[in-house]
């Protein structure tokens, strides 16, 4: 059962970014990810904050150890927690996956107890990783772009996310 401002969550961000899915990519059925390791994501580490989904975003990465690396993203709107992620980016065989989790502001969270969002590498390019429906784009030592596709009733839309490194 999906948590009801999942959905809503889902249904404003369609409204709200009406273009094309530009910058994301999916995987082919059939096709494979991508020989990859971290060691080709590892300049996403950082601290890194903007603004999206009406609000201010914060997304926090480790760097590399033990085969993958762990982050965190928050939403902040009206001075007030939205929800959580906790993600990982792990080596799996010879290539990359990305996992992760939602919690409301109170940690309970919107996956069944054993279930994750899964995104599957598609491609690497210099400065790019895409995964399936999600993209990371280097712009420079402090500025990505993340995109992420978002579907509801077959409709598909591309939010994208400007962070900037905090500088500590």
């Amino acid at each position: 059962m999906r948590n009801p401002f999942f959905i809503f969550f889902l249904l404003f961000s369609v409204s709200i970014i009406a273009q094309e899915a530009a910058h994301t990519l999916e995987l082919s059925e059939g096709q494979s990810s991508p020989v990859a390791s971290l060691s080709d994501v590892h300049w996403i580490q950082g601290h890194w904050t903007g603004e999206a989904l009406g609000g201010q975003v914060e997304e926090i990465w480790s760097p590399p150890l033990g085969e993958s690396m762990m982050g965190s993203f928050k939403l902040v709107q009206d001075g007030k927690v939205k929800f959580y992620e906790i993600i990982t980016i792990s080596e799996v065989g010879q290539t990359l996956i990305m996992r992760l989790k939602h919690f409301d502001p109170n940690l309970k969270g919107w996956e069944e107890k054993d279930e994750t969002v899964d995104f599957k590498l598609v491609k690497l390019s210099p400065g790019k990783v895409f995964f399936d429906g999600l993209t990371f784009e280097r712009i420079s030592e402090n500025e990505m772009n993340v995109y992420v596709r978002f579907e509801s009733d077959e409709q598909h839309s591309e939010g994208k996310f400007n962070y900037h490194r905090v500088k500590t």
